[in-house]
């Protein structure tokens, strides 16, 4: 029988992340995002140790190690933001609370490690008029009818069911023409459901009838000019560049729709618990600073919906 102390790091690193793929079914960005986070964690403690990393190693390491990693993530000719640095801290830890389960081995050093200060700024949502504008306008003229079509229907996914950018582009062709609802797999692997907006159903319906490539069941819906898949670099573009013709902020995005779906449905009356669901948001809090409202509308909402009231 191996013992712990005789795996390498490299080696639990994998057994890990086959873990997270195939057990907590995460994914393939999430696990990719493990991967590097923690690889990067084992090359700098390798680097620092000056030694092959095994397990009894990671065991060993002191608080002043841990440290040393974050501080050389803030010193790289490309630093590495707050958020960013706990990412990966909250990676560490993952990884870590494994090890413990699968070989009951512990560090109570990482315990004590903090990551930077985080300032949760929140992109603000757009108004309902420029939400609208965003996805009806195009910020070419040349483009070919098709091209224009599916980039309203994948904004249209954004701000009509909030879907994420990432969500949108992974739509497959087995999953149309869309019913009344649609059910995601979003971070963390959680499944939720969406309704779906006659209006979203059009767009997507729309862009269909136009696309000139034909697929298969599994192929994803929203295809690129050359007929590869779409990536959403290229939506992020086309919004960037709408933005200086419709005088819209830096803070207009893809993402920004998502955030408008949900401060929009607050403000018309929808309660916090709902929209919660309807993000796929795991913790309430995050749905409260996700929602760029007053707190009048927060008051109003409390008022409304509180039994007690």
């Amino acid at each position: 029988m191996i013992k712990y102390k005789d795996i390498k790091s490299a080696e639990a690193l994998l057994i890990f992340l086959r873990h997270l793929s195939a057990e907590r079914r995460l994914s393939i960005k999430t696990v990719e995002a493990y991967k590097n986070d923690i690889t990067a964690f084992q090359l700098f403690i390798t680097n620092h140790l000056g030694h092959e990393l095994y397990i009894s190693s990671l065991v060993k390491l002191k608080s002043t190690d841990f440290r040393s990693f974050l501080s050389f993530q803030q010193r790289k000719v490309k630093p590495l933001s707050g958020t960013s640095i706990q990412r990966q801290l909250s990676a560490i830890r993952g990884y870590y609370k494994y090890l413990e389960r699968r070989w009951g081995v512990k560090n109570e050093a990482l315990r004590l490690i903090k990551g930077p200060k985080v300032n949760h700024t929140i992109p603000k949502p757009l108004s309902i008029s420029g939400s609208i504008d965003l996805i009806s306008t195009s910020s070419n003229y040349n483009y070919k009818p098709w091209i224009e079509a599916r980039n309203t229907a994948v904004l249209t996914l954004c701000y009509g069911a909030g879907l994420r950018i990432s969500e949108a582009v992974s739509l497959t062709y087995s999953e149309t023409p869309l019913g009344n609802t649609l059910k995601l797999r979003g971070k963390g692997g959680k499944d939720r459901i969406v309704p779906i907006l006659p209006i979203v159903k059009k767009a997507l319906n729309d862009y269909l009838v136009l696309l000139p490539y034909k697929l298969n069941k599994e192929d994803q819906v929203f295809r690129g000019l050359r007929g590869g898949v779409l990536r959403a670099e290229i939506i992020q573009k086309e919004v960037r560049a709408l933005r200086e013709i419709l005088g819209l902020p830096e803070t207009a995005t893809p993402h920004s729709l998502r955030h408008s779906f949900a401060t929009h449905l607050l403000e018309a009356g929808g309660d916090l618990r709902t929209i919660q669901k309807l993000l796929g948001h795991s913790s309430l809090s995050t749905t409260q600073r996700y929602t760029e409202v007053n707190s009048s509308v927060l008051k109003n909402v409390h008022k409304n919906a509180h039994p007690r009231a």
